[in-house]
């Protein structure tokens, strides 16, 4: 399954948009209002819970400086990558889309495709406000 975030406009230069996304704490000030949990368990892993959802733990595991930060995770039974791709827009904005993609079967990825889809939105809405 694979899904695509609209593009955001961040005031914040690609250098710096990038930094703040691999500090994983600064995540939490992205998530959803829905956000019932989140903790930071490593310099590059973080758990979080949105209400009804289940526990998820996203790790960094690759990067592509500035342009590029991948999160995984690190379940074996909900795996997916989430990629942040930053494009410059001049000194102090950049452009930012997420995509998803996670190999899940016919039943579970109509259950979580909505979801999945809120969240990404929310996520990059959100940076869009930083």
């Amino acid at each position: 399954m694979k899904l695509e975030s609209q593009k955001v406009t961040a005031n914040k230069s690609q250098q710096e948009l990038f930094n703040f996304l691999t500090k994983v704490e600064n995540f939490e000030q992205i998530m959803p209002q829905s956000k019932e949990k989140f903790e930071v368990t490593s310099n590059d892993t973080f758990l979080f819970q949105l209400k009804g959802m289940p526990e998820i733990r996203l790790k960094i595991i690759e990067n592509k400086e500035p342009e590029l930060i991948v999160l995984g995770s690190t379940s074996d039974k909900f795996p997916f990558t989430l990629n942040t791709h930053i494009e410059s827009k001049g000194d102090n904005e950049s452009e930012v889309f997420m995509d998803f993609e996670g190999q899940f079967n016919a039943m579970m990825s109509m259950m979580i495709k909505s979801p999945l889809k809120k969240f990404i939105t929310a996520l990059i809405e959100n940076i869009g406000k930083l």
